[in-house]
């Protein structure tokens, strides 16, 4: 399948040309419009119990989109459901990505999503819970943000620290820690940045310019309280 991202900016699409017979899989609600070639069905990614353990642990939604180029080549048009950027990568077998679980727009059929759990003290901590997205395999992935993508290449040992609020993925060869912004708990609260994530390369890390909880805090103080 190839993709070409349309419009990039706050408000983009992604076109994906699919050849007789190829499948894509999106986020459940992706779809823009498509050729009438294609087919859209529903499907539960890694069976009901890998689709189960997705929506339960990690927050993804139970079923993806699932295009098919049925009756000769075809285009798909998908868009996210937030204002941001969109980014294509190419999965070559060996390298793995983990996603924040609103991070995940489409991918090739060959694509595998597991749910992978992070320890104890970093689901306590990190703003994504104590799950993630595991995406492996072969092929097109495409990831969505919240506002514009910022990458970020580490060389080994080289250190990087990112609010966890701004992630939306990074290579699995990267380590990382979650610790406090500041010295103190009081100071790190206070200063408006909480809890951050320190990076370890070598590896990639995507990180969004806006911080999804900060704008619906913003949001909150227009919407009416009735009594």
């Amino acid at each position: 399948m190839k993709s070409e991202i349309l419009y990039p900016g706050a408000f983009p699409m992604v076109r994906i040309e699919l050849a007789a017979g190829e499948t894509v899989k999106a986020e459940s609600g992706a779809m823009v419009a498509c050729s009438p070639t294609v087919d859209v069905e529903s499907k539960m990614e890694g069976g009901f119990l890998g689709a189960l353990s997705r929506r339960m642990l990690s927050g993804e939604k139970f079923f993806f989109q699932t295009l098919r180029a049925t009756r000769g080549a075809g285009e798909v048009l998908l868009a996210p459901t937030v204002p941001g950027d969109i980014v294509v990568l190419e999965l070559d077998g060996v390298n793995e990505y983990l996603v924040q679980k609103d991070g995940f727009l489409a991918g090739a059929d060959s694509v595998k999503i597991e749910s992978k759990m992070q320890s104890l003290s970093r689901g306590l901590l990190g703003g994504e819970g104590f799950f993630i997205l595991r995406m492996s395999g072969t092929g097109t992935l495409v990831l969505n943000s919240f506002g514009a993508v910022h990458k970020v290449e580490l060389k080994p040992d080289q250190e990087y620290i990112v609010d966890n609020s701004h992630l939306v993925a990074w290579t699995a060869t990267t380590s990382y820690n979650i610790e406090k912004a500041s010295a103190g708990w009081i100071a790190s609260f206070t200063s408006g940045e909480g809890l951050v994530c320190r990076f370890r390369g070598p590896g990639v890390v995507y990180i969004q310019s806006r911080n999804p909880g900060g704008f619906g805090n913003w949001i909150r103080q227009f919407i009416p309280v009735s009594e």
